[in-house]
């Protein structure tokens, strides 16, 4: 079971463990479970109240993230007992960024506004992330004025999701943590049905 303030540690193969990463392993530097998957700021998809947390390191311009990503929000609704929270990692960018800012400011729309990005195939320019999420039906204006309006929470996301990143050594998107064990890059559905059934066995 996932003890809160306990470390996270990496598990079966596959994984790697936070601990041998090279980084110092102290309280300072190596977030807590706590702090990693139960940020309250931070948009969750699927049951709040799951028995298995998965969190995902992502950016909107990552063809590996967006690939499996399909595949992982069919096993949360499948499965209905899964927490998918949602780690936005921009590395590639400044529309990476804007991508972020524009689907963190949409409130109860996030998880159509993340998908309908999540969707599109390639990289993307400011204006491509603006063309989607407007073709979803949303107006981009008005999701940068809410973005803007809630600049300090959203910085604050972007933040903390970057600092766990570093102090972990992640070296790219995508990531995904199950409970307590790290798994690096994409994961196949049939891996992650076995990351979930792993966790609920302990």
């Amino acid at each position: 079971m996932l003890t809160r303030r306990t470390l996270l540690i990496a598990g079966a193969a596959g994984t790697a463990s936070l601990l041998t990463s090279g980084l110092p392993a102290t309280a300072q530097s190596i977030p807590t479970v706590e702090e990693v998957l139960f940020d309250e700021a931070i948009p969750v998809i699927g049951n709040p109240k799951g028995d298995v947390t998965i969190a995902e390191y992502y950016d909107y311009q990552c063809p590996f993230c967006k690939r499996g990503h399909p595949d992982l929000l069919d096993i949360v609704k499948q499965d209905g007992n899964i927490r998918l929270v949602m780690k936005d990692w921009p590395i590639f960018g400044d529309p990476s960024v804007h991508a972020a800012r524009l689907v963190l400011g949409a409130g109860d729309d996030y998880e159509a506004a993340h998908t309908a990005l999540m969707m599109t195939e390639g990289r993307l320019s400011r204006d491509d992330v603006d063309a989607t999420l407007s073709k979803a039906g949303y107006d981009p204006e008005r999701l940068a004025a809410r973005a803007d309006a809630q600049s300090e929470r959203i910085q604050g996301i972007l933040d903390r999701n970057m600092n766990q990143a570093r102090a972990f050594g992640f070296r790219g998107t995508p990531v995904y943590l199950v409970d307590t064990r790290l798994n690096y890059g994409a994961m196949s559905r049939e891996a992650i049905l076995a990351a979930v059934e792993q966790a609920r066995a302990g």
